[in-house]
């Protein structure tokens, strides 16, 4: 199988299946405990049809949107996620390039394997830095102030892993950063040689947001451990509100699921919220973000943008999520197959494809921008 074989999700995802040894391609594609959720995110939108129009003159299609101050030429960001250059060598530098090819934003991790400072030059695109919220306040506003003095557009809190997810297929394997492998993993690793190759033979793995604060040299840092240890399960609504006002700038949590928290992320001064169950990896039985969207949006999206993430697999899938009112989505393992399986360009074409079924479906819609999808283009079984 080639990336010119591959023509949507799925495809991608059995090419980095092919190519990913068996704990990395587990770490991408797993979930939390029995992974209802993460089956949820996309059935979601099973359960939505769309309605369209016909004859309304759809030559000329713009699927621009303005989300949290940024236009973005397209209603599909990637969002900022974990250890990228584990999955390919290029890791961040490639999702920063597909995304700035194809006009919309991108996202940096807390747990990045790429500087935001470097992809910050390198890129004139909007930017989200993805922030933890560590139990050493001052850790948390040293990296707030290097991420402003980087130039980063937008501020983007996940308040959703104060603790981290039961994700059994990473305990199978022994999936750890730096690795300490089960026998099991280690067998998966000797019969996909080329990731190996392409590990040992360029720069060493390192988090670089995290490189001045987090010593990973006297053993194995899990990402469970990680979450644990480091991160404050104290968290409170006035330890966010304090954080935005320090940011002074365009600021989303991501995580948000209940109409409460949303109100609360209005009146604190965020600009964004993120509808997300971490595509799965936290609490299992959570709800799809698709389906709480329509609740959240009557109740503050005419005061703050409403954004969400999870399940997106699909051109539909965003336009379902657009007409009920989210302004963007989110993409996550959309492009890290892509990335495992060919770097920049799996995520290019990837981005490409996605591209493509939006201005297609938009035709078929009967609709010539995104500001023309609305709920009466829905109907819910």
């Amino acid at each position: 199988m080639r990336l010119n074989d591959c023509h949507n999700f799925h495809d991608f995802r059995k090419l980095a299946q092919q190519r990913l040894p068996g704990p990395i391609f587990n770490y991408i594609d797993g979930a939390a405990d029995d992974e209802v959720t993460l089956r949820q995110n996309t059935q979601s939108f099973e359960r939505c049809d769309l309605v369209p129009n016909v004859l309304r003159g759809v030559e000329a299609i713009d699927m621009s949107v303005t989300v949290m101050g940024q236009k973005l030429a397209m209603p599909v960001y990637c969002s900022p996620t974990a250890l990228q250059r584990l999955f390919h060598h290029a890791g961040e530098r490639a999702v920063a390039a597909a995304a700035a090819k194809y006009g919309t934003m991108f996202g940096v991790s807390s747990l990045g394997t790429v500087s935001l400072e470097e992809l910050r030059k390198a890129h004139a695109t909007p930017q989200v830095y993805q922030f933890y919220f560590h139990r050493d306040r001052g850790l948390n506003r040293a990296m707030m102030q290097r991420a402003k003095q980087a130039g980063v557009n937008v501020m983007m809190l996940t308040v959703d892993s104060i603790t981290g997810g039961n994700r059994e297929r990473d305990l199978r394997t022994g999936f750890s950063i730096p690795f300490r492998l089960t026998l099991a993993g280690m067998a998966q690793f000797a019969i996909k040689p080329m990731w190996g190759i392409n590990y040992l033979t360029h720069e060493g793995f390192k988090l670089p947001q995290l490189d001045e604060h987090v010593d990973m040299s006297g053993g194995a840092m899990s990402i469970g451990r990680y979450f644990t240890e480091m991160l404050d399960p104290s968290m409170t609504w006035d330890d966010v509100a304090e954080m935005v006002k320090l940011w002074n700038g365009q600021f989303c949590l991501k995580g948000i699921m209940s109409v409460a928290d949303a109100k609360r992320a209005v009146e604190i001064g965020c600009t964004g919220i993120i509808l997300s169950n971490h595509g799965g990896r936290q609490l299992d039985g959570s709800r799809a973000a698709f389906d709480q969207l329509a609740e959240i949006v009557d109740a503050v999206g005419d005061r703050i943008d409403v954004i969400m993430d999870g399940g997106i697999q699909r051109g539909t899938h965003v336009l379902k999520a657009l007409s009920l009112g989210a302004k963007a989505v989110g993409v996550g393992r959309f492009y890290l197959y892509p990335l495992a399986a060919a770097g920049q360009a799996g995520v290019e074409r990837a981005l490409g494809l996605m591209r493509t079924e939006i201005e297609r479906d938009m035709k078929l819609m009967g609709c010539r921008s995104i500001d023309q999808l609305s709920r009466e283009n829905l109907r819910f079984r």
